[in-house]
């Protein structure tokens, strides 16, 4: 009994000087952990009205008349809705298009910018591709529309090439690349930068080594630059494939219009319209925690398929 209250005293006293030794820390990590529970916990319960018809103003927990459960009524409203084969599709169409281009263009920019010597071209580069991650995305947004009016750069550039000016964002076929190239344009320099501090922490003596045995810029990069971010790919790609039912719905509804509905319209702005606009609120939930369930499956899955592949993944 006595070694136990002993132990259990060291124990006591060995916390008690984690935590003094470390409260700068937990003093940082406190408002981010609170912020977290704050934001993304506490709503968690409101994901019971997906199951109920859902009034605003009424209680979500009553034991009384005013809720109305319905069990997965909303979930098989929208997988049978005529909408549901449209908005699947143009979502699926979209984040494929996101993980062709705005997961790979990262991963080539900084490796391309890693190899040019001039380190003021380098930082100059490198400053000005992080510039639109802090671009608000409706300038970006109203930047790529004004671009693509009539008499925007685009049209004043196909007219001095001999094609005839069009209003392409009216155009449904050419939605998917006017939201991919605006999507990664604004997101690929900010996405690098976690490739970037990779790349500088690897031991720039493997690259002596390889320049002493001959080996070309490719033969580097391919066998030391690729498998020393080999784990970031790895941990980013899972978090990509995660949401990919999770499109940039602001930029989808700043850039779609009605016109465009057949190629543009996809979970995130349906769940807009029905839900903000339409107060449909038990609907929407259902179909946001109907997205919710597949990501995870697709993030767990992925995971262990990195894991297996690679050795890499996020557990």
């Amino acid at each position: 009994m006595m070694r136990k209250e002993a132990a259990k005293e060291r124990r006591t006293r060995r916390s008690r000087y984690v935590f003094r030794e470390n409260v700068e820390l937990y003093s940082l990590f406190f408002p981010a952990a609170l912020l977290i529970v704050i934001f993304s916990y506490i709503p968690l319960w409101g994901l019971v009205i997906a199951f109920q018809d859902y009034l605003a103003g009424n209680s979500i927990f009553a034991l009384n008349e005013t809720v109305k459960w319905v069990g997965l009524k909303h979930f098989r409203r929208f997988v049978s809705s005529i909408y549901f084969g449209r908005l699947i599709g143009n979502t699926l169409r979209l984040s494929v298009l996101d993980l062709l281009f705005g997961f790979t263009m990262p991963i080539i920019f900084a490796l391309l910018l890693n190899e040019v010597r001039s380190l003021k071209y380098k930082k100059f580069v490198q400053t000005a591709s992080y510039l639109p991650h802090f671009i608000s995305t409706v300038v970006a947004a109203g930047m790529m529309l004004s671009f693509l009016e009539m008499g925007g750069v685009v049209n004043s550039l196909a007219g001095a090439l001999g094609i005839s000016p069009k209003e392409y964002i009216a155009y449904p076929d050419y939605y998917p690349a006017i939201y991919t190239i605006t999507n990664v344009w604004k997101g690929f320099g900010f996405s690098s930068i976690l490739y970037f501090s990779t790349i500088s922490s690897i031991d720039p003596v493997l690259y002596e080594s390889a320049k002493i045995d001959g080996a070309t810029r490719w033969q580097q990069i391919k066998h030391i630059t690729l498998p020393g971010i080999r784990f970031i790919i790895a941990v980013q790609l899972v978090l990509q494939v995660g949401k990919v039912l999770n499109t940039n719905t602001d930029l989808a509804l700043l850039l779609y219009r009605p016109s465009t509905y057949s190629t543009s319209d996809v979970i995130g702005t349906y769940i807009y319209r029905e839900g903000i606009s339409g107060g449909k609120y038990s609907y929407t939930t259902a179909i946001g925690l109907f997205m919710s369930v597949i990501g995870f499956i697709l993030t767990f899955v992925t995971n262990r398929i990195s894991n297996k592949l690679t050795g890499y993944g996020m557990w």
